[in-house]
């Protein structure tokens, strides 16, 4: 027999002796509003152990997007970790419009429950189908740790699915990471000494500075210019900035707003890793990571200001800060990592409608509709809400006028087709009777229905209209364009290879993938497909 066989045979064997290896931990990472293009924009200026290090040593997917809409941060969670859009997941936007009680509803509300160190009465309970992390537990009959953490409530809470261990986020009323008597009956000792530091009225005292001279943002606006807000209220919108300015009740609200809402969520994933033994099992362990403040500043500035790009050269040092705590902690090459987002963001209005201006006004439309409905059937309150572009009519008014509902959502979409131009496409709930979207349906609209939850008439704008801004925001998102879907995916650690691959994947893609790495089953909604093998 030649040397090679026996080694061969040899090496059979060790594998039927020894169980399968597996990651001791996943950890998942989630950039609330990271466009695709900032992993290339802002790479002069990162280090060499953050986003390059994911890039160079990992799968870079370059052509990742969602597939329906709207494009928000529960929804875009709720897609990544079900492995699904909102036609089953049923998440189908940060709040929604509920029929039952005529009132909206937030996402993870749920009054059953109480507020662990807030008055955040929340659960996971409004989705419709289980998570990855659901599911890494129910393959071992609950072994497996799952902890998921954020500044966002939504961006802990869904993704930690209705299995988790605990989910803890921000409460910028007091200042403390809390969580729900959902997971728990008490706030863990640690969680309490944590909070007992006080961190966030240290870094409320703090300036944001630049990370880099300035002339390095020149990819950037002007760090003084006319459209950005005065956020801090400091008579200016250049650098540096500080909170000194803001009323002592609201600072912990606006530190989210900063780069130091991030690095007080890393300081929190340390006392993680620190006290809940993750990675220490002998099965793998979940921690669900969504960075927040990332949004918060991208709202008020925009894509191209110097605040988002400083934003992320920190992000990139609170990334290597977060990979050197998993190399010491877990391990090199003993965890798996994903980073993506749950959206992207369009460009600030302004610089794109230089010419002539298309705002979409809400009241306007609403006005318009009401103004419809009123003249063709003697009634405005057939009307019951329009939010998320979805309108939503009363059936019981309809009844009582003894009106045919189909003739009154066809007649409705026709009025807004025909006088509207800043409207590309609507659709009737009418239209996706019957139908069941896939991983590849081109319709988003038809993958963000949900026929328990959505309305009656779905609207899309034009790429290039701009939307009604609220307050200081200066862009959004929430679009089936490119925009807000074209988002970075980046797996490193346990068994990925060093690959960049162009070719059009999903954010649903990332659930099914990780079942696949670790042997599981796919989440129950799942409509997704493993990217890596």
């Amino acid at each position: 027999m030649s040397i090679a066989r026996i080694i061969l045979l040899i090496i059979v064997s060790i594998g039927y002796i020894f169980p399968q290896q597996i990651p001791k931990l996943v950890v998942g990472i989630v950039v609330d509003q990271m466009r695709f293009d900032y992993l290339y924009r802002f790479n002069n200026n990162y280090s060499e152990n953050g986003f390059k290090r994911l890039m160079k040593d990992g799968t870079n997917f370059t052509y990742a997007h969602l597939n329906y809409v709207p494009a928000y941060t529960a929804p875009g969670h709720s897609a990544i970790y079900t492995g699904t859009t909102p036609f089953f997941h049923g998440i189908i936007g940060n709040d929604w419009f509920n029929k039952e009680s005529g009132k909206h509803i937030y996402c993870t509300d749920d009054e059953r429950f109480k507020g662990l160190g807030g008055n955040d009465r929340m659960s996971p309970l409004n989705l419709m189908s289980t998570t990855i992390t659901d599911q890494l537990k129910l393959s071992n009959n609950g072994n497996s740790k799952v902890i998921a953490v954020s500044i966002k409530d939504r961006g802990a809470i869904l993704p930690g699915g209705r299995l988790a261990n605990a989910a803890y986020w921000y409460n910028s009323l007091n200042g403390n990471f809390v969580s729900s008597t959902y997971y728990m009956n008490d706030l863990p000792a640690w969680v309490k000494e944590f909070n007992n530091k006080k961190l966030p009225e240290k870094y409320s005292e703090m300036e944001w500075s630049l990370s880099k001279p300035l002339k390095n943002y020149r990819l950037s606006l002007p760090d003084e210019t006319k459209i950005e807000p005065d956020l801090f209220k400091e008579g200016r919108t250049y650098f540096p900035h500080s909170l000194k300015n803001i009323k002592e009740e609201d600072k912990l609200e606006y530190l989210k707003s900063t780069p130091f809402g991030n690095q007080l969520l890393n300081d929190f994933v340390s006392a993680v890793l620190d006290n809940e033994n993750l990675g220490q099992n002998s099965v793998t362990d979940f921690l669900a990571i969504s960075y927040s403040s990332t949004d918060y500043i991208g709202h008020r500035y925009g894509p191209n200001s110097v605040e988002i790009q400083d934003t992320y050269i920190k992000l990139d040092l609170q990334i290597s800060e977060l990979l050197q705590m998993l190399d010491a902690k877990i391990g090199k090459g003993n965890y798996l990592l994903f980073l993506t987002a749950d959206h992207g963001v369009a460009e600030i209005p302004d610089l794109i409608n230089t010419k002539i201006k298309q705002v979409i006004s809400h009241n306007k439309f609403v006005e318009s509709i009401k103004g419809f409905l009123l003249a063709n059937y003697g009634t405005d309150k057939i009307l019951s809400d329009y939010s998320n572009e979805q309108i939503f009519l009363n059936y019981s008014v309809i009844s009582e006028k003894k009106l045919d509902i189909v003739d009154v959502r066809n007649k409705l979409a026709q009025y807004i087709r025909d006088n509207f131009n800043s409207i590309l496409i609507v659709f009737t709930r009418d239209d996706f009777n019957g139908k069941i979207p896939s991983r590849n349906d081109p319709n988003s609209l038809l993958n963000g229905f949900n026929s328990t939850r959505s309305g009656d008439i779905f609207i899309e704008f034009n790429s290039l209209s701009s939307f009604e801004l609220n307050g200081m925001d200066k862009s959004t998102h929430g679009t089936p364009y490119s925009y807000d879907t074209h988002v970075p995916l980046l797996f490193f650690g346990w068994g990925i290879p060093k690959q960049e691959i162009n070719e059009p994947v999903f954010t649903i893609d990332i659930a099914p993938t990780l079942a696949i790495l670790l042997k599981i089953t796919e989440p129950s909604g799942s409509i997704g497909k493993p990217i890596i093998k």
